[in-house]
Order: C-alpha cells, then sequence, then structure tokens
C-alpha cells in the first residue's frame, strides 16, 4: 500500500501542474489598475466600493506618478489599519511639499504602530519642519514611537537637532538609552564636516561611561580619527 500511494504522488503533481490556474477575480486584478492614470487612482482611492486590495495597488502606483493632486486622497488613509502602510508609501516619493504637510498633520491623529510608522515616513522625506514635534515625542511612553522619532531626527540631523538627541540621552527610560545613543552618535557623524566643534564635543559626551559600549567605542574612534 505504502508503495501505490507513493507511486500515485507524481502523478497527481503532474496532473496538478497541468490543471488550468484559477481565474482572477476584479476585486483582485492588479493589472487594470496599474495602467490608470493618477486622476483615476484618486478616484479609486475615495470610492467606498473599492476592495482593500484595490486602493493599495493605486497607492502603489501613485507613489510613482502621484502629485500634489494625490496627496488628500493618500492621506485620508493613513489611519486606516490596513492601508495606512500604503498611504506613507504613497506619499514618501512625492514630490509636492504638501506631502510632507500631510505627514506632518497626522502626528497627532495616530498612536501606536501607525504612528511609529508615519514618523518613520517623515524621516524618509527628511522634513526639517518636524523636527519640533518629534523633539516632544522622544518622551513618548510607547517605546516604538519613541525611538522611531530618534531614529528620524537623526536623520534629518543638525546642530539644533543633535543638541535635543543629547539631551534625550540623559533623561530618557533606561530601555531608551541605547536608541537615543545611536542616533545622537549618527547625527553627531553627520556633523563632523559643518560643525567639527560641536561634533567633538558630542563625541566626547558619548564616550563616557554611562554610554552603551559600541556607542562608546565608536565615539571613541571618531575622537582618535579626527584628533
Amino acid at each position: 500500500m505504502p508503495q501505490t500511494q507513493s507511486a500515485q504522488a507524481p502523478a497527481a503533481k503532474r496532473a496538478a501542474a497541468r490543471a488550468p490556474l484559477p481565474e482572477i477575480g476584479p476585486g483582485f486584478d492588479a493589472t487594470a489598475i496599474l495602467q490608470l492614470d493618477a486622476a483615476k487612482l484618486i478616484q479609486l482611492l475615495k470610492d467606498p466600493s473599492a476592495t482593500v486590495f484595490q486602493k493599495a495597488k493605486a497607492c502603489q502606483r501613485l507613489a510613482v506618478i502621484g502629485g500634489k493632486d494625490a496627496v488628500p486622497a493618500l492621506a485620508s488613509l493613513l489611519s486606516h489599519p490596513e492601508l495606512s502602510n500604503y498611504a506613507r508609501f504613497g506619499l514618501e516619493p512625492n514630490p509636492d511639499p504638501a506631502a510632507d504637510a500631510a505627514l506632518r498633520a497626522a502626528l497627532p491623529q495616530l498612536s501606536g504602530r501607525l504612528l511609529a510608522g508615519l514618523i518613520t515616513s517623515i524621516g524618509v522625506r527628511r522634513d526639517a519642519k518636524s523636527a519640533n514635534a518629534l523633539g516632544k515625542l522622544l518622551s513618548h511612553s510607547d517605546d516604538d514611537v519613541a525611538g522611531a522619532s530618534a531614529a528620524t531626527l537623526a536623520r534629518i540631523g543638525g546642530p539644533a537637532i543633535a543638541k535635543v538627541l543629547q539631551n534625550a540621552v540623559s533623561t530618557a527610560r533606561a530601555p531608551l538609552q541605547p536608541v537615543m545613543a545611536r542616533a545622537c552618535l549618527i547625527c553627531t557623524d553627520a556633523l563632523i564636516v559643518s560643525n567639527r566643534t560641536q561634533a567633538m564635543e558630542l563625541y566626547r559626551f558619548l564616550s563616557e561611561p554611562a554610554r552603551p559600549k559600541a556607542v562608546r567605542l565608536a565615539a571613541f574612534r571618531a575622537l582618535a580619527g579626527t584628533a
């Protein structure tokens, strides 16, 4: 009996391979969506009868061809539990400053993973106008939100942000101190050309015994290399 079953298995696999593929339902056909122009994609995002799949594909396509007109429709999905990520990905490469404004405006409206993701998208765009709001989130009760804020501020960079991150290293909750220290180190590395004096001060701060070992060693190496 086991031999018969073993012999039948390859035949069953071959039959399955020859079977026609199931048809894709209209609600899951990406081909047509990816051929739409921006205006029709925006209409699709606004259509209450459109599926989550259809709207996700529209967001993906708008990341390529979307402009200022696409921003409101994408921004309206930032709070959607299933489409928030797709909306962010649609906004991140948008060439219009309205995308930055939309992401900033959503900061007080979101929480948890959606807020952390939003902050990450702001970092992708390096929106300096969000720095003040992000600085306040460094002490957020959600570690993911606080950590995302630190990482985004490090990407934006600059002397003022470096000071904010330095303060966060000293005041953050213990679990977040390594995150803040790494963010401060990244920001400091970017300062070495434009503001060497401040960078050297920050490297000395980051090389103190209280800092995480990896950050402390990196700061020591930087001090040795720039001496």
